[in-house]
């Protein structure tokens, strides 16, 4: 699933084709993909309006159209968007066609991805506000922001950190890269660490982003730039996909197991597995 890095590079690859533009004609092949709005709403309330700005929340891409109109998109598993896509490129489920006679086309194989309208500033507030917690590259991530919203949670730490809610954009990829650099067992309670660890963890999700960003997000199986390249940072991952190598930092065997619902991956002496607490002994009856 394309996470913030990935979001991330298609926007800043699209951003400078975009912005200024105006967004001619929307022609959505899939109508599964705006619902409950149909493609001729979705039509109407699009077309016409310049591009003022293409942004990004966490998984979203938000394409600021004039007189305050959004357009949001998520890729969810398998979408990508692709500008000027080849004649005949498979998954088509929208066409944008801009005033310079360009295309983007938003291709999904799985068909999960969505398109969503939110109409003033307000609206778009309250879309986001349940959904998405702090941005994890705008400086807000802090130890002490991240044991705040942990604490009391004794859920693994890592479905903390993929709910969208906490901390948004970080995904499966990245929860497990994070966490190897910050020393932290997937399984270990959210509300467990230390205030050092959560400095650490916080400094990790960045750092991981970051590194994610730079390497021009990951591919694994369908993202791509919009110009069709694939990404790069699947061949530095530390642990994520790497079950049964040796650890870059220590040699012991990378394990998989399940935390949070999801396949994840850690090395169980750089990131010790946390101690199963028994309960008192009681008398049988």
């Amino acid at each position: 699933m394309p996470e913030l890095p990935e979001v991330e590079t298609i926007r800043r690859h699209l951003a400078p084709r975009l912005e200024g533009r105006r967004l001619t004609t929307i022609a959505v092949h899939d109508p599964r993909w705006c619902r409950p709005l149909t493609p001729d709403a979705m039509a109407s309330a699009c077309e016409g309006r310049r591009i003022e700005r293409l942004d990004r929340r966490g998984k979203y891409f938000v394409v600021v159209l004039e007189d305050e109109a959004f357009l949001l998109m998520h890729l969810r598993m398998t979408g990508t968007l692709l500008y000027d896509a080849a004649a005949g490129t498979p998954h088509r489920r929208v066409t944008f066609s801009l005033d310079d006679a360009h295309e983007v086309a938003f291709c999904d194989p799985r068909r999960f991805g969505t398109g969503e309208l939110a109409l003033g500033a307000e609206a778009l507030r309250a879309f986001f506000a349940p959904r998405l917690g702090i941005e994890p590259l705008a400086g807000a991530l802090t130890g002490p922001a991240l044991r705040e919203m942990a604490r009391g949670r004794r859920g693994p730490i890592k479905a903390f950190l993929l709910d969208q809610r906490h901390v948004a954009g970080v995904g499966n990829i990245y929860a497990d890269e994070a966490l190897h650099r910050a020393g932290v067992h997937p399984l270990r309670p959210a509300g467990s660490l230390r205030p050092r660890q959560y400095a650490m963890l916080a400094q990790a999700v960045t750092a991981a982003l970051q590194a994610g960003l730079d390497a021009g997000g990951a591919t694994l199986d369908d993202f791509r730039h919009p110009d069709g390249v694939r990404g790069g940072f699947q061949h530095e991952f530390l642990v994520h996909l790497r079950r049964g190598q040796p650890c870059g930092t220590c040699g012991t065997t990378i394990v998989k197991f399940v935390a949070g619902g999801r396949g994840t991956y850690a090395c169980e002496r750089c990131q010790p597995r946390p101690r199963v607490r028994r309960g008192p002994i009681t008398a049988g009856r």
